[in-house]
């Protein structure tokens, strides 16, 4: 019988085969596999480390194709693993894009490597267009693993926005994590347009998530904190993980959402998600 991952694999290929005869127009499909990133979409993607095996980084670039979206926050990431995504990106799909890193570690049995020269593992921001002023900024206090979030500055929609993306501590640790969101809101308050990407490992209306609510919203619009209106149900969060919860967001900032899409994935434990944002008048 084949295993597990054999299915998914093969599940993957034709799923992505559909895409290519169907285009554009196929349920669920956020774009046909093109050479062009969509200018106004950005998804955020935890990637899953370790969640090894064969041919998962062209599998996860055969994913992020079939989005294009113009900037990708991806956590978990190693950076060995992004430089091969985004060069079979490149290769495979012409799809040409930036990377910045943010890593707050170097493990060897994570993102291998000699053993005193261990890879890079953190955070990674894919873009279409240049990046600047990028910022990189590890949490005081990161939990059981270090954690931290990057920054920087980009075009999506045409406009320049502060891009951020970060991974919260783990999700028995609510305390370590409320004071990286506070760190995180201090910095995102300091820009009227700015969009935040990550896997904040908290359900919505986990106290912590607090000063983000209140700079911000999330791209899913059924999806609110209890205060923040008397229809809020968390019941309506789109889960975007393998157990059924929402802990990966797009906040947005002085941006509005036009559509949004989650896609479970074979390639990691978490969904990949992207949404399509409105452009100014």
């Amino acid at each position: 019988m084949a295993s597990r991952g054999a299915r998914w694999a093969a599940g993957a290929t034709a799923a992505v085969c559909m895409l290519l005869l169907l285009g554009p127009g196929a349920p669920g499909a956020g774009a046909p596999l093109t050479a062009q990133a969509l200018p106004d979409r950005v998804a955020t993607w935890n990637i899953c480390n370790p969640c090894g095996g064969s041919g998962h980084d062209y599998g996860r670039a055969t994913e992020i194709a079939a989005y294009a979206p113009q900037v990708i926050g991806l956590q978990e990431a190693c950076v060995r693993d992004v430089e091969q995504i985004r060069d079979h990106l490149e290769e495979a799909y012409g799809l040409v894009y930036r990377v910045e890193y943010g890593s707050v570690l170097r493990n060897w049995n994570r993102c291998g490597g000699l053993p005193w020269r261990p890879g890079g593992y953190g955070q990674a921001i894919l873009s279409a267009a240049p990046m600047t002023d990028r910022v990189s900024v590890e949490y005081p206090d990161g939990g059981s693993e270090d954690r931290g979030y990057l920054a920087v500055t980009t075009l999506v929609g045409g406009r320049p926005v502060r891009v951020f993306n970060t991974h919260l501590a783990e999700r028995r640790q609510a305390q370590v994590r409320a004071g990286q969101v506070r760190v995180l809101a201090a910095e995102v308050a300091r820009h009227d347009r700015a969009i935040v990407l990550g896997d904040f490992n908290a359900a919505p209306h986990a106290p912590e998530l607090a000063p983000m609510w209140a700079l911000a919203t999330d791209t899913d619009p059924g999806c609110r904190p209890p205060a923040a209106s008397a229809d809020a149900d968390a019941e309506a969060c789109t889960a975007t993980t393998d157990w059924n919860s929402k802990f990966d967001y797009v906040f947005l900032r002085g941006i509005t959402p036009r559509t949004h899409h989650i896609g479970p994935s074979p390639h990691s434990d978490h969904h990949l998600l992207h949404t399509d944002l409105n452009r100014p008048r």
